[in-house]
């Protein structure tokens, strides 16, 4: 219950408390000039309160959310410690393996009517270039 009681979460229920009646305190005045004869006034007073319902929602799941995590000091143990290796067996994994991304390697695409185009081909020798040549500058190619 502690958790709760830092200054972060002062500042989050001092801020709750002050959105929650300011958003009441809205409403009421749109009540009252709805009650007055402006009809746009009826919708707002419906949902200042939704607004402060909402606010007190976003709160408590935050503070259940912490209610709930592990302080950092405290470990757990593993929940099914695994048997010693006997001698010359090979251990076993407890966590899966950390998957590689796949590298996807892209072939340019050839023309459909089958014709080189030299200013294609050009650009793609600068390209070739600057990245065969990383701390070069646009303006040291070459061609």
């Amino acid at each position: 219950m502690n958790r709760l009681w830092t200054p972060a979460w002062i500042v989050r229920h001092v801020a709750m408390v002050v959105l929650v009646v300011g958003f009441l305190g809205l409403g009421w005045w749109q009540v009252t000039r709805a009650a007055g004869g402006n009809a746009l006034s009826f919708g707002y007073a419906i949902e200042w309160p939704v607004f402060a319902a909402f606010v007190v929602f976003v709160w408590w799941r935050e503070v259940r959310q912490t209610l709930r995590a592990r302080p950092p000091g405290d470990a757990q143990p593993p929940a099914d410690p695994a048997p010693p290796a006997a001698a010359g067996a090979a251990p076993v994994a407890t966590t899966p393996a950390v998957r590689r991304p796949v590298r996807v390697v892209r072939t340019p695409a050839a023309p459909a009517d089958g014709a080189d185009d030299a200013e294609l081909a050009a650009y793609n020798s600068y390209l070739s270039w600057l990245n065969a040549n990383p701390g070069a500058r646009p303006g040291d190619y070459p061609g």
